[in-house]
């Protein structure tokens, strides 16, 4: 735990009990983000941390040692502006051993006199945590699409009524074991405490999407360094998910290769002079790279550059396009698609999505639910997951005192509370807190 002596924040104590934590350990960099709720329900961010990703690769933990560092400087940041003790983080989990599929289970009832209530559907939501996987694999969030009670279909919520066959549709994602434990792992070693795992596609899109949106179907890109995540939501219910092994890391690489450059001259001039899709007035443009040990400068054509972005990043659309095809759902997305992460702050990329999907395309700020103190602090997309672990976190929170306020003592037990067996006792939980509003 690193403990800060407590300090007044904006004229005011707080109470640290009341603030959430959220860990984003991403390929290219490592962000937290401390926020509490303001009086009028939105987000208010307190404090914020970030350092670059030294042991991460396409979302999974390469290196344990460079990534509890990496985690480390990004925390100290933050309590450094906070001046408070934290402990407890929702840590964002992604990458390719990501794996998503549909499924169908049922339950019969013993007592149709009985209403079907919370627990009968938390045993219908139990049997599929209990479903084979390939082995170093576990099933990690299950989604339920709609219900069918006695043979009637199309029920989005089933409780108070009287049936005594109960079936569902589910979208299952599992997960490799090790790839959770390492990152777990990481965390406790930087002196943190896992309070919960979430999947990045959920955070994202709760921080940048609105519930009409969700509603009417939408698609939500989240470009990262290393991975692209995909997620489909309708009804709002989330559809379809899919991890793309490329990023804006791979882009940053052609460009060094295409033009024979240092890698980190290659980020630069993404970062500074890269787009999408050429534009005219830049035919002529040349950019000057200094050369290495009394080398010449080395001249780039950003027109050039911009080709070879070009390539990669429609390779990249163009997956995403093929996932929204096999999701069965591409002409049921009225709302079109999102991008967010910081891959889509390349310039001309909405035009590019649009012009390949011929759908509207917006680029997604993690905005949806701050309150005007903090919407300066985070205006880039590459936060939005950031911003949505901590979301997660509160919803988590406020549906714990659900339970408290209807009396119930002890809330249902649900299968993703049991421990994945680990001798150590490293990863004692792994929940699935992508709750009803979503």
């Amino acid at each position: 735990m690193y403990k800060i002596k407590i300090m007044e924040l904006n004229d005011k104590h707080f109470d640290v009990n009341d603030i959430m934590i959220g860990l984003d350990i991403g390929t290219t960099k490592i962000s937290i983000m401390i926020g509490k709720k303001d009086q009028y329900g939105k987000l208010e961010i307190l404090s914020t941390g970030k350092s670059e990703s030294h042991g991460v690769a396409r979302g999974i933990v390469a290196n344990i040692d460079k990534t509890v560092f990496s985690i480390d400087e990004a925390v100290k940041e933050a309590v450094n502006k906070l001046g408070a003790d934290i402990s407890d983080v929702y840590v964002g989990i992604a990458g390719q051993h990501i794996k998503s599929l549909q499924h169908r289970g049922e339950i019969v009832r013993d007592n149709i006199d009985i209403e079907i209530g919370a627990d009968d559907i938390e045993k219908l939501k139990s049997n599929m945590f209990k479903l084979i996987t390939i082995p170093g694999e576990k099933v990690i969030h299950v989604i339920p699409q709609e219900y069918t009670v006695d043979g009637e279909d199309g029920i989005q919520d089933p409780k108070g009524m009287a049936g005594v066959k109960l079936e569902a549709n589910f979208h299952v994602i599992t997960a490799q074991v090790g790839a959770v434990r390492n990152i777990v792992r990481c965390v406790e070693k930087a002196g943190l405490k896992t309070k919960g795992l979430i999947l990045e596609p959920f955070a994202s899109a709760i921080a940048t999407l609105d519930n009409d949106e969700l509603r009417e179907g939408v698609v939500l890109v989240d470009i990262g360094g290393g991975t692209t995540d995909v997620a489909i939501f309708l009804d709002k219910i989330i559809r379809h998910t899919a991890v793309i092994p490329f990023g804006g890391n791979i882009v940053t690489k052609d460009i060094k290769s295409g033009l024979s450059i240092l890698e980190k001259q290659a980020e630069l001039l993404k970062i500074k002079f890269g787009s999408a899709m050429h534009a005219d007035e830049q035919d002529n443009v040349i950019v000057s790279i200094p050369g290495l040990r009394g080398r010449e400068p080395k001249e780039i054509s950003v027109k050039n550059l911009s080709e070879i972005i070009r390539a990669r990043m429609t390779e990249i659309i163009d997956l995403v396009y093929h996932e929204i095809k096999v999701s069965g759902y591409e002409d049921k997305l009225m709302t079109g698609i999102v991008l967010t992460g910081g891959g889509a702050q390349m310039k001309n990329l909405k035009q590019l999505v649009s012009f390949i999907t011929g759908k509207e395309t917006r680029i997604g700020y993690p905005n949806e639910h701050l309150g005007s103190k903090s919407k300066d602090m985070v205006v880039s997309p590459m936060f939005s997951t950031g911003v949505g672990l901590v979301l997660k976190g509160f919803e988590r929170k406020d549906y714990l005192n659900s339970f408290e306020n209807e009396g119930i003592k002890q809330k249902p037990k649900k299968p993703e509370d049991e421990p994945i067996p680990d001798g150590n006792g490293i990863l004692e939980k792994i929940k699935d807190w992508f709750t009803e509003d979503i």
